[in-house]
């Protein structure tokens, strides 16, 4: 399977990859779903509590600093930097995630060549003016003490620029999300089990269209059954392994 997918990626022109947090967790990031992740600690808020109670965005900051701490000492790890090699081999056509830690950003793929689809952590937004802050230093004042932080600017409501339950996802993210899946010859859905709607729905409609499907994940997907590569290894350890078999047929100069 690993020479399998490292000859479809050296057939392909147009890469889409798909991912969702089993990447994120090789560096540190819990799964919000499994077992020990945050939704087995805490009920997640949803958009109308945030904005109609106090108690509520105080429990929505809490559940926030979790993966804010964490954010503070994560770094991209060999899957990510894989995705920026198939950039620089000029084979990746985008990258389309379902993880809002913005590590793909981080690890240097290029800012157009991401649709962060349920938004990113690494952006504060005001609710009401809609100015955007570096995550950094509104973490540092929820730390201080301020547990429901405002606009300095004009005392809005300020929140993560995530996209949370009840509130509905970016139509413009989600268009090109669904562009890039019509246009690419190879989708690489990688530590996603695929079952969230609609982010779920890309690679499918990839395949749909005429598009291999190549799935890493260590658990089983929806769309298992359709892969023409499926591989059940940790990312890290799957993508040294095929790139260094793609590299080996590209040399770098």
């Amino acid at each position: 399977m690993i020479k399998d997918l490292a000859e479809l990626i050296l057939q392909s022109k147009k890469i889409l990859v798909f991912t969702g947090a089993g990447i994120s967790t090789e560096s540190g990031i819990s799964d919000y779903r499994s077992k020990g992740g945050l939704w087995k600690k805490f009920q997640p808020v949803t958009i109308q509590e945030f904005l109609s109670s106090e108690e509520k965005r105080k429990e929505y900051w809490l559940i926030k600093m979790s993966l804010l701490e964490c954010l503070e000492h994560a770094k991209p790890n060999a899957g990510h930097q894989a995705i920026v090699e198939l950039e620089i081999l000029g084979k990746l056509l985008g990258v389309v995630t379902q993880n809002i830690d913005g590590l793909h950003l981080m690890a240097g793929t290029s800012r157009d060549k991401i649709m962060e689809i349920h938004g990113t952590m690494r952006d504060i937004i005001c609710l009401s003016c809609q100015v955007i802050l570096p995550w950094e230093e509104v973490f540092a004042r929820v730390k201080s003490g301020e547990d429901t932080p405002d606009c300095h600017a004009c005392g809005g409501k300020l929140k993560p620029n995530t996209v949370s339950f009840g509130q509905n996802l970016d139509p413009d993210v989600l268009d090109q999300s669904v562009r890039w899946a019509n246009e690419c010859d190879l989708v690489i859905a990688i530590g996603s089990t695929l079952v969230v709607e609609p982010a779920a729905s890309i690679p499918r409609i990839a395949k749909q269209n005429g598009a291999r499907l190549a799935i890493i994940n260590l658990s089983e997907t929806p769309l298992d059954a359709f892969a023409d590569v499926l591989i059940s290894m940790g990312i890290g350890e799957t993508f040294t392994q095929v790139m260094k078999l793609v590299r080996d047929q590209i040399p770098t100069s």
